[in-house]
């Protein structure tokens, strides 16, 4: 790409360089018109982005693959702040996908962006351009969080300017990615693989500026019903796949898909949450059931890869109170829905034993307190109430139950 096309093309930077950086955002933006400028702290990654210039994306089905490259990309080391700034000045749009727990640390270099934009103005309000972030994030309420973060970071003064001008554009990302392995890369540290699904909802009324005219991109207000069905339909029953699936020792989550009674219980309980939204949105239950059945199909992506262990683990995060699975039982009691599988869900998650310090954790409050206080003070359940004490009664009956099943296999 020359100087020229460089300066007419509208610029989006992308901070993270990660499976869903590469895999999702940065092609959708390429694809386009724009530039996408990476922000990340990868060295190696950042080094040959600046060197190619490009990067492989293959997007995998059971129908097969197809190949191609994503062009007009670059990148900035994610400690070099000034060169960060100089790209947040100049940019048409922002967007991260680095993960909830990294969000409050680049509160700092985005503040040092939006200084340098508002300087370039003049400080002159009517010249100020808006800049809209697209919070590509598995965080619940992540415009609310992230504007708190950059509020502590921001002078007193500024935050007129912050609230007037900054977008925070809250996304539900449906577009599955797996991790990269060395043999998955194939010699090239850029490779990544995809699924083709390629929609992107985003939050119609955070946009500060014009919502950007890109295919694939799906504004939608009230926004909450997309991050409500992200979380309580496809996270949840990606999780509750990951989390049966351990209990028959399988490996990857399209085993665990394809297993008749997993798949039944699944899918009953985002059958669930489904009807829970319909209530809660006033959504038909079939639009939403759809979703269900599509999500189901792809989940049994087996070129995908995507094991047990990366889907379930975390546990202590996914058992929280608002995460997928202890919210999912919250939204159906507010829907008068009996969440039966949803408990099974719960009950295999207790059970789950991959090796990150998360779920390890839960490991050990289970082991030695017992499935009921996890219940309580993870997932926020209350013995003292009527519709919780039920809950806790149905999901510990499953936990022994399922911890019989675990014993048998681990003999086997």
């Amino acid at each position: 790409m020359t100087d020229a096309e460089e300066m007419i093309m509208p610029k989006l930077v992308q901070y993270g360089a990660g499976n869903i950086g590469r895999g999702f955002i940065g092609p959708l933006f390429s694809e386009a018109g724009y530039e996408v400028v990476f922000i990340d702290i990868n060295t190696e990654i950042v080094n040959q982005l600046n060197r190619d210039r490009a990067y492989p994306l293959r997007i995998v089905s059971p129908a097969g693959s197809r190949e191609s490259m994503v062009k007009n990309v670059r990148a900035v080391h994610g400690t070099d702040q000034d060169a960060v700034a100089r790209e947040i000045a100049t940019a048409e749009l922002l967007a991260t996908s680095i993960g909830a727990n990294i969000l409050p640390r680049i509160a700092g270099n985005l503040a040092a962006g939006f200084r340098t934009r508002w300087q370039s103005a003049g400080g002159i309000a009517g010249a100020i351009r808006p800049l809209d972030i697209l919070l590509c994030e598995n965080l619940h309420h992540a415009a609310s969080y992230m504007a708190n973060w950059l509020r502590e970071v921001l002078q007193p003064e500024e935050i007129p300017l912050f609230e007037r001008s900054i977008g925070l554009v809250e996304t539900s990302i449906g577009r599955m990615v797996p991790v990269m392995t060395p043999e998955m890369q194939e010699g090239n540290l850029l490779r990544v693989i995809a699924e083709s699904y390629c929609l992107l909802p985003v939050d119609k009324a955070a946009f500060k500026g014009p919502v950007p005219e890109v295919p694939g991109l799906l504004p939608f207000s009230p926004f909450s019903f997309y991050t409500d069905r992200k979380l309580y339909i496809h996270n949840l029953g990606h999780a509750m796949a990951a989390y049966l699936g351990n209990i028959r020792k399988f490996t990857y989550i399209w085993e665990a898909v394809e297993d008749p009674a997993i798949r039944s219980v699944c899918i009953s309980a985002m059958g669930e949450s489904a009807a829970a939204l319909s209530r809660e949105y006033g959504i038909p239950f079939q639009e939403i059931q759809s979703h269900v059945d599509d999500l189901m199909q792809r989940f049994g992506n087996r070129m995908l890869g995507d094991t047990v262990d990366r889907v379930g683990r975390d546990t202590l995060r996914k058992l929280s109170a608002e995460d997928r699975l202890a919210g999912a039982v919250r939204l159906c009691q507010r829907n008068s829905i009996h969440p039966e599988h949803i408990c099974m869900g719960i009950a295999a998650a207790l059970l789950f034993d991959g090796e990150d310090p998360c779920t390890q954790t839960i490991q050990i409050m289970t082991r030695e307190k017992g499935p009921e206080t996890v219940l309580q003070s993870v997932c926020g359940l209350d013995p003292c109430s009527e519709g919780d004490a039920g809950i806790i009664q149905e999901i510990c009956r499953q936990y022994r139950r399922q911890a019989d099943q675990l014993e048998i296999r681990k003999s086997y």
